[in-house]
């Protein structure tokens, strides 16, 4: 997508990140120079450099960029009236969709994990995930006033993510239907395990 060919109503930054999102999400933080992303944008290396000083800034900022509409997803969820598992089946429900619903993302996060960068995995923590991760934590304490919380988080969003990292092979799998692959399922599936698990 070239700036040429984008409407006004997307600034120039906005349109590096949005190219710059698939080309990290196929190919990795490695894979990727700033004279990819300024081509794939349509603009010169200088301009791109005009907006974001290196790569890791600019990556950084992708992941925030990709990530915006889940943590406003997650803090809806979390953050409206109800008990607190009427809270859990709003953000399993919600998370859950949003995952489906953007692979590049879930390419993005799996690369990440997988390359272990200590320097850019606690950036993502601090300037990504940290808000989001402390208002499921809170939700963890009230589910659970005998687990860990911070495990009980992660337990939360590992459940779903990880039927979306199995799928290519689960299919194969004794007992594997295709209508498992649907968020609605996934969800489910999820809250009832959690639920249970807390005593719910």
């Amino acid at each position: 997508m070239s700036i040429q060919a984008t409407t006004t109503t997307m600034n120039t930054a906005q349109i590096i990140l949005s190219n710059a999102i698939p080309l990290f999400a196929s190919f990795g933080y490695a894979g990727v120079s700033m004279r990819d992303i300024a081509k794939e944008v349509g603009i010169s290396g200088a301009a791109l450099y005009h907006h974001y000083p290196d790569k890791q800034s600019l990556y950084v900022s992708a992941m925030r960029y990709a990530f915006a509409d889940k943590a406003a997803g997650i803090t809806s969820a979390l953050d409206g009236g109800g008990t607190a598992t009427e809270r859990l089946e709003r953000f399993i429900t919600g998370f859950t969709k949003l995952m489906a619903d953007d692979p590049d993302f879930r390419a993005l996060l799996q690369r990440e994990l997988l390359d272990g960068d200590e320097e850019r995995l606690r950036l993502l923590a601090n300037q990504v995930f940290e808000k989001p991760f402390q208002a499921m934590t809170q939700l963890a304490e009230e589910l659970a006033l005998d687990c860990d919380a911070h495990m009980l988080a992660i337990s939360m969003a590992g459940l779903v993510l990880f039927h979306f990292e199995s799928a290519p092979v689960r299919q194969f799998l004794p007992g594997g239907l295709q209508g498992h692959d649907q968020p609605e399922v996934i969800a489910q599936h999820v809250i009832q395990l959690l639920t249970r698990a807390v005593g719910h």
